[in-house]
């Protein structure tokens, strides 16, 4: 969930937590490839990622341990609001590309499947997922969820089909501002998780193990499932200059 910036969007971007390490030329493939290369190839792997994203959200509310900053802005809203979980995260979603508007962000075929997957996706797991289990078993469901979230980023953003709301989000305001990925993420998610934990979202263990190993486990798997077909060329778009290149 990572990104960076100029006016062109270049084939390739340093995988996440790569940027100005002197590693960039061994980064995999990362930019947007248009939706007809080799669709039987990707789609699948697009579909299951945020299936997965959308799931392991699930698993980690129902673990009550702490949740990523964006879950706790979700989970604040829904405790004042009769909206699900899921709409929530579509609704937040569609409010953060509004934002887009100003900072020249294009959407993609990505960005409206991230909205509607992952809003499904995470009302079904949390209909499938039991609440109040005992401690060792919500345990295990925290450190499972954040597993699968993290594994599930590299799934389908290796998949190639453009960036989420909130990626495009830390994308443009980099752009805008001339800070880096790495600078604008931080910033955006502690207001956040800040606004959130106000609205009464879970803040607690699970928010630090997030933000602490989700990074580098998605490190990890990206290139193992980055597309890497024949295309070299990118949708025109922002280009990455600082940091990190994220739902």
């Amino acid at each position: 969930m990572r990104q960076d910036t100029d006016t062109t969007a270049r084939p390739e971007q340093a995988a996440p937590g790569d940027e100005g390490t002197g590693r960039s030329r061994s980064a995999p493939p990362l930019a947007y490839v248009r939706l007809g290369e080799r669709p039987l190839r990707r789609l699948p792997q697009l579909f299951i990622g945020l299936a997965l994203y959308g799931f392991s959200m699930a698993v980690m509310v129902r673990a009550g341990l702490g949740l990523s900053p964006w879950s706790v802005l979700n989970e604040g809203l829904e405790k004042h609001t009769s909206l699900s979980f899921g709409t929530l995260t579509a609704v937040v979603g569609v409010c953060v590309l509004l934002l887009w508007i100003p900072l020249r962000q294009r959407p993609t075929f990505g960005t409206a499947a991230n909205l509607v997957v992952i809003a499904f996706s995470s009302d079904l797991g949390l209909a499938l997922v039991p609440e109040g289990l005992p401690l060792p078993e919500r345990v295990g469901l925290l450190l499972a969820g954040t597993f699968a979230n993290a594994l599930s980023v590299a799934v389908y953003v290796g998949a190639r089909f453009g960036p989420g709301p909130r990626d495009g989000l830390m994308t443009g305001a980099s752009a805008l501002t001339g800070r880096s990925i790495r600078v604008v993420r931080t910033f955006i998610e502690v207001s956040v998780l800040a606004v959130g934990w106000l609205l009464g979202g879970g803040v607690g263990l699970g928010t630090v193990l997030y933000a602490l190993t989700v990074g580098p486990v998605t490190q990890f798997f990206l290139p193992r499932f980055a597309y890497s077909g024949p295309t070299r060329t990118a949708r025109p778009g922002p280009r990455v200059t600082g940091s990190r290149t994220s739902s």
